[in-house]
Formats: C-alpha cells, sequence, structure tokens
C-alpha cells in the first residue's frame, strides 16, 4: 500500500470554507482536514545500527500472545513511584520496565541530585558538558530501575516567551537546541537509559493545552497550533531530527493539537515527519493522558499509552480482526518497543523495574543510592557554564576581597523546607520558598542538598574575615552605607500546566532600585526560569553588575561564588533575546486565548512564519536590549597589527 499524502492548502481552503457556511459549530468536525493523513503507519526497518536490536525484537515479539502484545503498549498500575509501567512477562523473563520524570533529573524520590535545567545548559553553549550531564543524570536513573527518562526537551522550541516550560527545553534556537539535544540523548543512552525526547511538536504554550471546562463550564478543546510547512521543518521540527540522529529511544508526542489534529493521533506528523521522513526508529508515547482516540491513535503511529489506556486493549485485536486495524501495525508496536530495550542492553545487568522509586516516601522501602561521588564535578561545572554576565561595569566582578557584603533578597536564602515533592506556585511570577533552583511542575527534580547563595557567601566570607549583613524579606531594606558591595537576589518563577503571567515583577524591580538608591555598587542576580525584562534597572549607575543564574540545581551558591571570586570565568551565553520592553516580543509574548467565531476550538496560527526571537528583532528592525547569545567574561584582549 503506498504512502497516502493530500494538500494542506486543498484541506485548508475546503475546511474554513465549511466553517463560514456554519452559523454554529458544535464539533470539531469542520478542522480536522487541516493536517493532511499519511498512511499506512510506516515499520521499523532496523537500519544501521539498530539491525541487531531489531533482530532480537523480532524474535522476541514471535513467541508473544496477542495478550502479552497488548500489555506492552499501555501502561499498568504498579505500587511503586515510576512515572508509568509496563507489565512483565515472565515466562520469557522479560520484567517489564518503569519510566520516570524527567529531563533535569529524577523527581519524586531519594537519594538524587537536582541537576541543572535544560536552559541552563543551552546558557553552557557547551555540547561535552551537555554529553557528561546526560550521562551522569542518566546512571541516576538506572541506579533506582528506570528504564525510560522522560527527557530531553525540545518542544517547547520558545515561540512564546511567557512560555510555561520555556525552562526545560535548551534554546530559542533550532540548531543550538538541535546540537545539545544530540549530545544530551547520547549522554543519557550511554547510561544504559533510554531518553524520550518531548514534547513532539509544536507545544509552544500550556494555556488550553488540553481540553476541558472553562470557567463558564463549556468544554473546550486543546489548542491548536496551526503551522506551514516550512516552519515546521525549518524550526520546529530540526532539534527532534538531531535527536532521532542520535539514537533516541522513544519520542514523546504533545497534548495539544496540531493544525487541528491531537497530536497523539496526528498521522501527518507521527508517521509522516516522524516516522517516514526521519525514519526514527524507537517507539512514540504519549504525554500522560494525552490519548484522544483509540484504533485512530494507533494507525496514525502512536505506539505506547502513558500510564494506562481504556481504549486499547482487547479492543485492538478487535479492530484487527474486522479490518480496521493490520496485525502488522500491532507488531510493528510492540517491535519498535523492544527494540529499544535491545538497543541499549536492558536485558542484562539493569536493576528491577522501579526498584528505587518508593509509592510512599514517607513509609519504610528499600535505599536505593542513585547519586554517586563521580558526579561532582560534573554537577558543579555543569552550574557554572550557565550563568550569564550581562553587566560589568569598571570590573566590579570578580569581587576582590570586600570587608563587608550586605546581601539583599528573597532568592538569596536556602528552602525553608527540602523535600521530595516540590512546592509549586501556579502563576507567581517570584518564587518566595526563597532560592529558586527549579522551576515547577513534572520537570521539578528531587535535590540531594541545597546549597543557597547566603550559604555559599558566608562560607566563603569566613575564609576571607569578611563582614556579612543580609535581609531576606523586606522590599524596602536598611543598607549600611559602607558596605563594599550590595548584592540582590531575584527570581522569575514557571511552572508546567501555567504560561508566565510577566517577563518581570514590580516587587523585585522596585527592591533592586531601593538597593541602588543606598548602595553605589548593587549587583543583581536572578534566578529565572526563562526571559527576564530588566530596564527598570538595568541602567542604573549604581547597578554595578548583573547576572542571569537561571537555574542551577542544587549547587546554586557553591556555582556562583566561583564566579563572583574569579575562580570560574563566566563563559555563559544567552540562549534567547531580551527585549527592552515587553511589547518587543509583539503577538509572541503570550500564549493564544480562546477568542473569537471559534473560541470552543482555540486557535494558533504561526502566522510569523520562522521569525522567532531574534530572528522576529533582526526582520522588524528592533534593536534588543541583550541580543541572543551576549555574555560578557573576565577575559580582555584587543586586535593589533591587522
Amino acid at each position: 500500500m503506498g504512502l497516502k499524502t493530500y494538500s494542506f492548502g486543498l484541506f485548508l481552503s475546503l475546511s474554513l470554507s465549511l466553517v463560514t457556511q456554519a452559523e454554529n459549530i458544535t464539533s470539531d468536525t469542520y478542522f480536522y482536514g487541516q493536517s493532511p493523513p499519511v498512511y499506512p503507519s510506516p515499520e521499523g526497518t532496523g537500519s544501521g545500527e539498530w539491525a541487531a536490536a531489531y533482530q532480537k525484537a523480532k524474535e522476541f515479539v514471535g513467541k508473544l500472545s496477542d495478550k502479552e502484545k497488548l500489555n506492552l503498549t499501555a501502561g499498568t498500575s504498579v505500587s511503586n513511584g515510576c512515572s508509568g509501567n509496563i507489565s512483565p512477562i515472565e515466562r520469557l523473563g522479560f520484567p517489564g520496565f518503569c519510566v520516570s520524570d524527567a529531563g533535569n533529573g529524577l523527581r519524586g524520590t531519594d537519594y538524587v541530585n537536582s541537576w541543572p535545567s535544560g536552559l541552563h545548559v543551552g546558557a553552557s553553549w557547551n555540547k561535552g558538558l551537555a554529553k557528561q550531564r546526560g550521562a551522569h543524570m542518566g546512571a541516576e536513573f538506572r541506579r533506582k530501575g528506570v528504564n525510560l527518562l522522560l527527557g530531553p526537551v525540545v518542544g517547547p522550541l520558545g515561540r512564546i516567551a511567557e512560555g510555561g516550560r520555556n525552562w526545560e527545553g535548551f534554546a530559542d534556537d533550532p540548531y543550538l537546541s538541535g546540537k545539545l539535544v544530540y549530545e544530551t540523548v547520547h549522554g543519557i543512552q550511554s547510561s544504559g537509559v533510554g531518553a524520550s525526547t518531548k514534547h513532539y511538536i509544536a507545544n509552544e504554550q500550556e494555556t488550553n493545552r488540553n481540553p476541558g471546562n472553562n470557567e463558564q463550564g463549556e468544554y473546550t478543546e486543546a489548542v491548536s497550533s496551526n503551522i506551514d510547512d516550512k516552519s515546521m521543518h525549518e524550526l520546529y521540527l530540526w532539534p527532534f531530527q538531531d535527536a532521532v540522529l542520535a539514537g533516541s529511544a522513544s519520542i514523546m508526542c504533545s497534548y495539544q493539537r496540531i493544525n487541528n489534529s491531537y497530536g497523539c493521533q496526528n498521522s501527518k506528523t507521527l508517521n509522516g515527519l516522524l516516522k517516514t521522513e526521519l525514519g526514527f526508529q524507537g517507539y512514540v508515547i504519549t504525554d500522560w493522558g494525552a490519548q484522544h482516540a483509540g484504533i485512530a491513535g494507533a494507525n496514525a503511529g502512536l505506539d505506547m499509552v502513558m500510564p494506562s489506556s481504556d481504549t486499547w486493549g482487547d479492543n485492538l485485536t478487535t479492530a484487527i480482526k474486522n479490518g480496521s486495524m493490520e496485525a502488522s501495525r500491532l507488531d510493528d508496536m510492540v517491535t519498535r518497543i523492544m527494540a529499544t530495550w535491545y538497543q541499549l542492553n536492558q536485558e542484562e545487568g539493569i536493576p528491577n523495574p522501579g526498584i528505587g522509586m518508593p509509592a510512599d516516601i514517607t513509609a519504610p522501602h528499600q535505599k536505593v543510592v542513585g547519586k554517586s561521588a563521580d558526579s561532582k564535578s560534573v554537577l558543579l561545572q555543569s552550574a557554572v557554564e550557565g550563568h550569564v554576565l550581562l553587566k560589568n561595569i569598571n570590573n566590579a566582578l570578580p569581587l576582590k576581597s570586600p570587608k563587608m557584603i550586605s546581601v539583599f533578597g528573597y532568592d538569596a536564602n536556602g528552602p525553608d523546607f527540602l523535600e521530595v515533592s516540590l512546592a509549586q506556585q501556579d502563576q507567581s511570577p517570584l518564587y518566595q520558598n526563597n532560592t529558586l533552583y527549579t522551576a515547577g511542575g513534572s520537570g521539578a527534580n528531587s535535590a540531594a542538598y541545597v546549597d543557597s547563595p547566603i550559604d555559599a557567601i558566608l562560607r566563603q566570607a569566613y575564609e576571607d574575615d569578611t563582614s556579612v549583613m543580609y535581609n531576606f524579606y523586606d522590599q524596602n531594606p536598611e543598607v549600611d552605607t559602607i558596605s563594599d558591595v550590595c548584592l540582590v537576589f531575584v527570581n522569575s518563577y514557571a511552572n508546567e500546566g501555567y504560561d508566565r503571567p510577566d517577563l518581570s515583577d514590580e516587587y523585585s524591580d522596585t527592591l533592586i532600585k531601593n538597593v541602588a538608591s543606598n548602595c553605589p555598587n548593587t549587583m543583581v542576580i536572578s534566578h529565572n526560569a526563562g526571559i527576564r525584562i530588566v530596564d527598570d534597572w538595568i541602567e542604573n549607575d549604581n547597578v554595578t553588575a548583573a547576572i542571569f543564574a537561571h537555574l542551577p540545581g542544587q549547587d546554586t551558591g557553591r556555582s556562583l561564588v566561583e564566579i563572583l571570586y574569579g575562580r570560574a570565568n563566566p563563559s555563559g551565553r544567552l540562549p534567547y533575546t531580551v527585549a527592552k520592553k515587553a511589547s518587543d516580543y509583539g503577538a509572541l509574548i503570550s500564549p493564544a486565548q480562546p477568542e473569537g467565531e471559534y473560541w470552543l476550538f482555540p486557535q494558533d496560527d504561526f502566522t510569523e512564519g520562522q521569525f522567532i526571537d531574534y530572528r522576529a528583532f533582526d526582520k522588524k528592525g528592533i534593536t534588543p536590549r541583550f541580543e541572543f547569545g551576549f555574555g560578557l567574561s573576565y577575559t580582555t584582549f584587543k586586535y593589533s597589527s591587522l
């Protein structure tokens, strides 16, 4: 059967003409022609490095009953702390497997490290470091009995400046994002743990990412990312291609719709782009609860549903019997899943699935240590290299044996509590549980400890015989006028499920200006989960230095002090563009909202094409405050004899 494709333009025009004829839209039917159908779902070829794994997988699948095949395609309930589980097949010695969050470190358990976020790694622009981070992080997952790491993230790419999950990805640029995801996947999978690169595809906002009832009690479909073919290939597909080239075991399909077809049943993006154009050999897994169709999803290229499925199971065998699904499609689904297991050599030596993932951390459970002393240097270096020095007047940094340091701001202090379940503030522009070392949602990771900025500053002060004054709580604190330097700590929070309400906040900006009005050597450190607007204070003469510290993980204080005192050179560079004012981002500052004639079926038209972030600024002739790739260092040099 040949691969069938249809014209996007034809279906779009037919769809819109039908819509204009309808007075009241009561279903999603009118929109579904926009994403062209591509069938059948291509079978994995087992080409290249996948050949041996596919041969083993096919032999294994040949021994399975129909029921055993079905059990491999959907998650099941198991009493452990894994995000999802696949049932064992004991008669064949298959132990099942555990999948868990996330791309910045293991969530929901003990004895693991909190690693720097994807955005922090993006700011390092360091491919080698990305690979090392992935390898050490993957090893922690393996020791804890996790077969599949639910990350890294290259979707969202960062189209929307206020995007709530931009911090999980690497950069607002497909080339940089692709280079770093390639190395990260290699690193993770070198430990024998699979990578599930996500969220595929055009998942650029949290607002209306899922269907549900709005505030008026009316059912609203998920937002549709309406995107043209050129932009799809040149921006959003690009880093996924690099993940596929790296051998990513899995690709996670996203919640929202793409051209009005849900991401986990979109035959164009799954069958057409991913499995045909990119030649993807692994399996497609849903985001949690992202299945919106039964047989249609399987035929569209979906291979595994998490955390469970009410519409697959025996319905798949019924579909095969009545001819609405080919038996070869089920075999391909299972073969792809098992091929990754063999490709990663998980049949040999991996701990029992979920052995270090207790269902209840407060109940008695087996002690399984995931972290290793071998990771300490990589953990610290990856934290150091994501800091970006934005301003440094008259070489105010590095610090030169100050006799008195005054520290201000809610972000300087350590957490009030440190638990496996991290506190979340859904839509707050700042995080008031003190220092922000990771943001919120499924990407938030557990920490072995948190070395806060004030902890690290006090340790250094002890060595240097420096006096340290601090006030974490007042917006207009008293400032000792003979302080050699005043350090002000603020942050910008983000959380899965919500887009950020602003790119700055009045409280933090006022705090900075209040301190600067009384201290001629004020330095600002911002731990930010994405872009922050700084023009309210960046040109203040008394603000002599500013650092975007991003999300460094548990070594946040230690890594910062290395830079403040010059033991490390600030080599970070911005992986996004910082505007002078929020409005400079234009329509791409905020997520699309349900509005207009089709407000029950939210539409987000990517009419800007490829012109996001620095491309948009260049096209419009807008001068940014700090351009993509900006970053100062302590190094000085000059050209001569040219």
